[in-house]
């Protein structure tokens, strides 16, 4: 991975001088706000979106739906926090419908995934079953549509 890039995913989008200029707001303005929006928990942190079939070579990303067994005095949140933590899970949200979980995950490769799923969540207690499917292709990433230029100009056409 670049340099570039690395400091964009580690780093902030713009320092607190340049979201004065923007806003019309003193630097010191900008932080006290940054400073309680994090104290908050409301802003966590700077994420770049990237095209996943450009930038992250050898990534893998799979969707895992996952039916656990509520416990008596946690229901889903205590086991759901704990697969959260796993470091092959990006993401993690409860649901309404067949499953009770949707996961994230990514590895380096298929087998990587699927030992994360066979081997780690898959054996945690109170997880009855898990379907996974792995993602072909990104279209759209966090609001991006994620085409190639020619696939932008593929415009159906406008009948009067």
């Amino acid at each position: 991975m670049s340099s570039v890039l690395q400091l964009l995913l580690e780093g902030e989008h713009l320092n607190t001088a340049q979201m004065a200029q923007v806003l019309g707001l003193s630097e010191s303005e900008i932080e006290a706000e940054l400073k309680r929006l994090k104290a908050e928990e409301v802003f966590l942190g700077w994420r770049p979106v990237l095209n996943p079939d450009r930038a992250q070579e050898n990534v893998v990303r799979a969707v895992i739906e996952v039916k656990i067994s509520p416990e008596r005095d946690g229901g889903f949140d205590r086991l759901a926090t704990r697969i959260a933590r796993f470091d092959a899970v990006e993401s993690c949200f409860l649901m309404s419908g067949a499953y009770d979980l949707l996961v994230f995950a990514s590895g380096k490769d298929l087998r990587e995934v699927a030992s994360f799923v066979s081997e780690r969540l898959s054996t945690v207690d109170g997880v009855l079953s898990t379907a996974t499917h792995f993602m072909l292709r990104a279209y759209k990433e966090q609001g991006y549509l994620l085409l190639s230029p020619s696939e932008r100009e593929d415009k159906p056409a406008v009948s009067p």
